[in-house]
């Protein structure tokens, strides 16, 4: 397979599933976040890695027909898209990195997308890591750099960090889906850079309406954790 022939098939879509009847059943991607207990990365660079990761693995091509990440991602995708955030240091992030997936590093931060698969089957070596207990303050970065996407996170949705991640995680899958199959490569070649950054009611108002005019892709939550069911909670916008 080709990047072109990967792209088609995420920009097919995804989901149309229900979910199985034992919760062990459900198909997740498990994505975990680099936090060292002592100088933690600023949380707009840990974020962007975790998004960046995440289309990685989507789009590498291991996923290909006769690769060996080929059925568990197909499944995934023909399911509910989920994804559950952890967070690792020291030692735990070192076991973490054994376990097949992909790692960004961002600045200071790194993050890890590993291969979807049955909730019940969790690698040990994650399913030991805490899913929450550890968030990072909002910080600022600065302006984002106009040649990349930015994926606009809903400031007054106040979401922690392991949600952040797997909202700007899915807002990559969608906006990659949604873009020609050059202009993804393009992006690929650019190693799917790409900003993180909180909207302020005001700008948010605006990214709405860049959404209804199709100058940019949303994300709609479940409702599961944290929100409320059908909220948008990242706006990505292309470059």
């Amino acid at each position: 397979m080709t990047f072109a022939d990967r792209h088609a098939r995420l920009a097919q879509g995804y989901g149309g599933v229900d979910d199985p009847p034992d919760p062990a059943d459900v198909l997740a991607m498990p994505i975990v976040l680099h936090i060292p207990k002592s100088d933690p990365p600023p949380r707009s660079s840990l974020l962007e890695a975790a998004a960046i990761a995440t289309i990685s693995l989507c789009l590498d091509e291991r996923v290909d027909v006769d690769g060996p990440w080929h059925d568990a991602v197909v499944d995934w995708t023909g399911a509910r898209i989920r994804k559950v955030s952890r967070r690792a240091r020291g030692a735990q992030w070192t076991a973490a990195e054994e376990v097949d997936g992909v790692t960004v590093t961002v600045g200071d931060a790194q993050a890890r997308a590993y291969v979807p698969g049955r909730v019940g089957d969790l690698d040990p070596r994650l399913k030991k890591l805490q899913i929450g207990g550890t968030d990072l303050p909002a910080d600022e970065p600065g302006d984002p750099d106009p040649r990349f996407p930015v994926l606009w996170i809903d400031a007054g949705l106040e979401m922690t960090l392991g949600k952040a991640a797997a909202q700007v995680g899915h807002s990559v899958m969608i906006l990659a889906g949604s873009m020609s199959a050059r202009d993804a490569e393009a992006w690929y070649e650019s190693g799917y850079a790409c900003s993180v950054r909180d909207a302020s009611r005001d700008r948010w108002a605006h990214l709405r309406a860049e959404e209804s005019a199709g100058r940019a892709v949303g994300v709609r939550d479940a409702g599961f954790t944290e929100v409320a069911p059908g909220s948008t909670t990242v706006i990505a916008v292309p470059s």
